[in-house]
């Protein structure tokens, strides 16, 4: 058994042993701590404001909680990594969505706006105005902007895997994105990530 520097281990002496083996130590003290981490693996195909928040929620809560956590950005999901970021909510897609006014008497605020799919097709300028009292809703409960969570996610080092078939298929330039994208992939990429994961998501 050798060494790095070529050395047998009768040929060492008691420093270069003790060297050997704290390097040997240490390379297994550090592949038992990537074996017991857990991992998450999270594709994000939506790019709406309502689907954006559990994306980096969860992605920033896993790193906070020490586990590696990667998201991987196709299709409509891919525009959450944008550097222009000003998500919309769409009720259309939503049909069960109930809508709150944040403003008024508690009473007020506290009743379910269960509006119609025809009320909200039929109304122009709607999904702007729902997104203008959802953004508000948010701020006064105090929870963070979809900017602020990405900036979170991107502090606690979560991996951000953007899909370049996306970027080709819409035209889209990668100069338009983050410079924080952790890598351009495609599916294979993301299938390999989501293997080796403890907890899968697709969002």
């Amino acid at each position: 058994m050798n060494d790095i520097s070529g050395k047998s281990l009768a040929e060492m002496s008691a420093n270069d042993l003790q060297a050997w083996f704290d390097n040997r130590f240490d390379e297994r003290l550090q592949a038992h701590k990537e074996a017991e981490t857990p991992r998450l693996s999270i594709m994000v195909t939506k790019g709406t404001l309502d689907w954006a928040y559990p994306a980096f929620i969860i992605g920033s809560t896993a790193a906070a909680m020490g586990w590696n956590a990667s998201l991987f950005f196709t299709f409509y999901g891919l525009g959450l990594l944008k550097k222009e970021l000003n998500p919309q909510i769409s009720p259309l897609g939503n049909p069960a969505m109930p809508m709150k006014m944040p403003f008024g008497p508690k009473w007020f605020q506290d009743i379910n706006w269960n509006m119609p799919n025809l009320v909200m097709a039929g109304i122009p300028g709607f999904e702007s105005v729902a997104t203008s009292l959802m953004k508000k809703t948010v701020k006064d409960h105090g929870i963070a902007t979809i900017n602020e969570l990405r900036e979170l996610c991107i502090e606690a080092e979560v991996k951000l895997i953007a899909c370049q078939m996306t970027v080709d298929l819409f035209g889209w330039q990668q100069d338009e994105f983050i410079p924080e994208i952790s890598e351009w992939a495609g599916a294979a990429t993301y299938l390999t990530t989501a293997q080796g994961a403890d907890v899968t998501l697709f969002i």
